[in-house]
């Protein structure tokens, strides 16, 4: 199918471009969005727009001549939406990571969630109208974030020869450099917590979602031993979603933690988003406070203020786990987890789709494992019922 010349185009207007950067493709049914996007991306040193379509049908048909490191996805678009358009663009391009975005309302909420199970590696809420995406600096910066936190590292991408025009087929790509798997010896390791852990609590962020949705299920038969709290980052739309969707996998009570709330063995509470989750001491029991301070770590929940407020509570007995996620939060909170005596596990970077906030909690010298996500659940049962050390 030829395109016109404006929807698909391999030429950057960034004057720095070159064929190492990260090529970037929007598919949204906004003429302003998709120009505002595609500009944002080329002001960008080290990112490239290599492509711009109104629909996902443009999109399927597009993409392997746009050959995108990254695909910004619009969820409503008329002929095809981004979520039927979503497997098909990633049958074409498996290896490009997909950020879906819509406005932030239930339904988009919940297709982007059942989006990250079919493949989408992020999502990002945007203003619910051109104008606001327009002024909206917070979006900007956020998108771009995501951009280069998912793109591939420069030693780890795919080198491609330079196009001669807009419509040039799609160039062979050349692996340049296979990339080094470090060994956990290279990190500070820990010992296991010679305490059985009493609670469970989990920080992720990007890719988090169908992470824990997985691991979850599978600790469902040592659910009922320990209350489980989650800081995953995610606006408060999606919280409450996301914690019917953990509640749907594993059979238990899963749901959005509530201030003043006790603590209860074979719960899950996940941070709802906009407020930070602690734990605090009444009396003789362990309960929830929400509060609404300010961000920390450029986030809100942050994993920090829950790691820290169950490490005084708990003490050796606190079993923590970082995940996938872009940043660093959770990773000084850890070493407190670890200080205090208890037990910090992370995912390891071959299984993550950010190795941002478990890579910073490795090199922290927090953990006492760093795992493949196949392997965290198992681990995670082993310790809850005392037989591994």
């Amino acid at each position: 199918m030829n395109l016109p010349a404006a929807d698909l185009s391999s030429k950057s207007t960034n004057a720095n471009a070159n064929q190492d950067d990260i090529r970037v493709m929007i598919v949204d049914d906004s003429v302003v969005i998709r120009g505002l996007v595609a500009k944002w991306v080329e002001e960008e040193t080290g990112l490239k727009s290599v492509g711009k379509f109104s629909n996902g049908l443009k999109a399927v048909e597009g993409v392997r001549a746009a050959d995108p490191d990254i695909i910004v996805l619009d969820i409503e678009m008329p002929v095809m939406d981004g979520l039927e358009a979503l497997p098909q663009i990633l049958k074409v391009a498996p290896d490009a990571k997909v950020i879906m975005a819509s406005t932030l309302t239930q339904r988009n909420a919940e297709i982007s969630l059942q989006a990250l199970s079919l493949g989408a590696a992020d999502y990002l809420p945007k203003p619910v109208s051109n104008s606001g995406v327009t002024t909206s600096t917070a979006f900007r910066r956020e998108l771009i974030e995501k951009i280069k936190a998912l793109a591939p590292a420069p030693s780890k991408r795919l080198r491609r020869q330079p196009s001669s025009g807009a419509l040039a087929a799609p160039t062979k790509k050349t692996i340049i450099s296979k990339p080094e798997v470090k060994a956990q010896t290279e990190y500070k390791m820990r010992p296991y917590s010679t305490v059985r852990p009493r609670v469970l609590v989990i920080g992720s962020s990007t890719g988090g979602p169908p992470a824990l949705i997985k691991v979850m299920e599978e600790l469902k038969p040592v659910l009922k031993y320990v209350p489980v709290l989650i800081t995953q980052h995610m606006p408060s739309t999606f919280t409450g979603i996301f914690s019917e969707h953990i509640a749907k996998a594993t059979g238990v009570d899963a749901h959005e933690g509530r201030d003043g709330e006790p603590l209860k063995a074979g719960t899950i509470y996940i941070a709802p988003g906009g407020r930070h989750m602690i734990v605090e001491r009444e009396g003789t029991k362990p309960i929830i406070r929400l509060t609404d301070g300010p961000e920390i770590n450029f986030c809100k929940p942050a994993v920090d203020p829950l790691f820290n407020s169950v490490s005084s509570l708990y003490g050796p007995a606190t079993l923590a786990a970082v995940f996938t996620g872009m940043g660093s939060d959770g990773a000084k909170s850890a070493v407190t987890v670890a200080d205090s005596g208890g037990s910090v596990i992370a995912q390891d970077e071959a299984t993550s789709v950010v190795w941002g906030m478990p890579g910073a909690t490795a090199k922290a010298g927090a953990c006492c494992a760093i795992l493949p996500l196949n392997a965290m659940a198992q681990e995670i049962t082993q310790l809850i019922q005392g037989i591994r050390k």
